[in-house]
């Protein structure tokens, strides 16, 4: 690969640019196949000089010098809009207040190392450049310039950034896409979740401007999945995690509806459904998992739904209104959707094989202050059986009969008792699969096969935290992670994989939140009182402490995070 740097700037920005502490903006050739290609590279809403219009710009006194201790951050007001300001190493340095994921006051955060990490999901930002550097979410914060006259500290911003509070970084462009063959694609992705996504977004943001195509099962383009048992009423594009502009603007191809039936490794060639083949020359996998169904009498019958796509999350919600509804598993899942529907169904009745919630995950103390939680929301718990039958009346639903010998009232079935990974289609491509259906990855995120990449739930890798032990972690933040790491080695990085498991549940209002990974923990050490769900827990191995749960103890989880991340 080569790659050429030419300076193309318009007469009326040059001396702007040349102004520029970032130096030169410049369109790039970037060789593909020997034939050289031109690219510009955008960014919304700020680019490198942001103040182009200075009736967009604000400059406000926001401190003395000696008001800030070094690792001290402050959120300040500039009279239209605020701002997070930094003191690290004696120096200052200025970004948007709020977490562009979901909103979260970032002062409340943890400063460690230059970087803020989010106090809610662990998203972290670099206080020099406001890039995010881990997840979830998409987009970096806008910085700031600051500049300290008279023992005074001046922060000078555009209006725009400080009320949008998120930047977008640099992208390529695709070159030319009237010259492809429709058959043919330089990257292809499969599964549109956020791997899928952060991949394609990833390869841009690094300069790529050859075709990316991503294919997915869903009729929609990617969108805030989390958000299916959290907030059930979401429509489609309330949820999704870009626009439909976003994608035509930067040359990513979503094809929707479509199914990939088999990978020929060999001739590069991912076979659709529908017979299509399309030509790749890097691939990523990225398939996610499929819901485990009930394999009980009458499991055919309506009105039984694993929530897989917003439409189904809304026709349970319609459903459930005023209803009896039956949730069989207390997974996350399974306690999330059963949290959200007890102010709107009837009754909510919890059916689960173990005798406490997420026992395995957060021990049985947590879990049963989880489960005492749900109890005095009305939820009714049936631990320690299963479905054995479903009753229907008119073809749906109309009882599920435990092995108990209990029979509950359902008008509507919730089934949340796991998944498995969405390989099958692999099973003869020669990738290497293990004994679970996972795609075994490096910390590179490379199969065995070379160009042949995988990421998100479906995969084991090796995570550092746990002395490179394969695991697999089917979490929102890390599919993120190892989607942006994915990119950067499509294009020869050489990055591998290091980022702590961060995860969070929210029911009733109630958040917990999770970071590490506490697969065989040996004791539970917690702080405060359970009871009252104000509590922190640590999760040992030996003398190790490898996870942490929390709830009302912000930002402990963000803390232990970045303890474990600095060994």
């Amino acid at each position: 690969v080569e790659v050429k740097i030419e300076v193309v700037i318009p007469e009326k920005e040059r001396s702007k640019e040349e102004m520029s502490p970032n130096g030169k903006a410049s369109p790039l050739i970037y060789k593909v196949n020997g034939t050289a290609r031109h690219y510009h590279l955008e960014e919304h809403p700020i680019a490198s000089n942001p103040y182009h219009n200075p009736k967009d710009v604000v400059e406000a006194s926001v401190c003395h010098v000696k008001d800030l201790e070094n690792g001290q951050m402050r959120e300040v007001d500039l009279g239209c809009g605020k701002a997070l300001l930094i003191k690290e190493n004696g120096e200052f340095h200025a970004m948007g207040h709020k977490c562009p994921h979901y909103g979260a006051p970032l002062v409340k955060g943890v400063l460690s190392k230059g970087r803020v990490r989010c106090p809610w999901h662990g998203a972290c930002f670099n206080i020099s450049t406001g890039d995010i550097e881990d997840f979830p979410g998409l987009d970096s914060l806008p910085r700031f310039q600051v500049k300290i006259e008279k023992e005074k500290v001046y922060i000078r911003a555009s209006k725009q950034a400080l009320q949008t509070q998120r930047r977008t970084k640099m992208m390529a462009k695709c070159i030319s896409l009237s010259n492809y063959n429709l058959s043919s694609t330089n990257v292809l992705i499969i599964g549109a979740g956020a791997a899928g996504l952060l991949c394609a977004e990833t390869l841009r943001q690094e300069g790529f401007s050859d075709r990316i195509v991503m294919c997915t099962m869903d009729r929609h383009l990617p969108y805030d999945r989390p958000k299916l048992s959290k907030s059930m009423d979401s429509h489609p594009e309330q949820i999704a995690l870009r626009p439909k502009e976003f994608f035509c603007s930067y040359d990513i191809e979503v094809l929707t509806e479509m199914q990939v039936a088999a990978v020929d490794v060999k001739n590069k060639v991912a076979v659709f459904k529908d017979g299509f083949k399309m030509e790749y020359n890097k691939l990523l996998i990225a398939t996610g998992n499929t819901p485990k169904a009930l394999s009980c009498k009458g499991k055919e019958v309506e009105n039984v739904f694993n929530i897989r796509t917003p439409e189904d999350a809304n026709r349970v919600v319609k459903l459930a209104t005023s209803k009896n509804v039956v949730v069989v598993g207390a997974s996350f899942l399974g306690m999330e959707v059963a949290a959200y529907l007890t102010e709107r169904a009837h009754s909510v009745s919890v059916v689960e094989l173990e005798e406490v919630p997420f026992k395995k995950f957060f021990g049985e103390r947590v879990g049963r202050a989880v489960m005492k939680m749900f109890e005095s929301n009305r939820v009714k718990f049936y631990m320690q059986t299963e479905v054995s039958e479903l009753r229907e009346q008119e073809g749906k639903v109309k009882e599920v009969v435990l092995k108990s010998g209990k029979v509950l009232r359902a008008d509507v079935c919730v089934v949340g008792i796991g998944a498995v990974p969405a390989t099958g289609f692999l099973k003869q491509s020669g990738i290497n699969i293990d004994s679970k259906g996972f795609i075994v990855v490096n910390k590179m995120m490379q199969t065995n096969i070379p160009g042949v990449f995988a990421a998100g739930d479906a995969v084991t890798f090796p995570l550092a935290l746990r002395n490179n032990k394969k695991v697999n972690v089917p979490h929102w933040q890390m599919a993120h992670m190892h989607g942006r790491v994915t990119a950067l080695n499509m294009l020869a990085h050489g990055v591998e994989l290091s980022t702590i498991p961060y995860l969070w549940t929210a029911m009733f209002g109630k958040s917990i939140r999770y970071a590490g990974h506490g697969e065989g923990f040996d004791d539970v050490v917690i702080q405060g009182d359970v009871d009252e769900l104000k509590f922190v827990a640590f999760y040992t191995k030996s003398d190790e402490v490898v996870a942490v749960a929390s709830m009302n103890y912000d930002p402990i989880v963000s803390k232990v995070a970045e303890c474990l991340r600095a060994g």
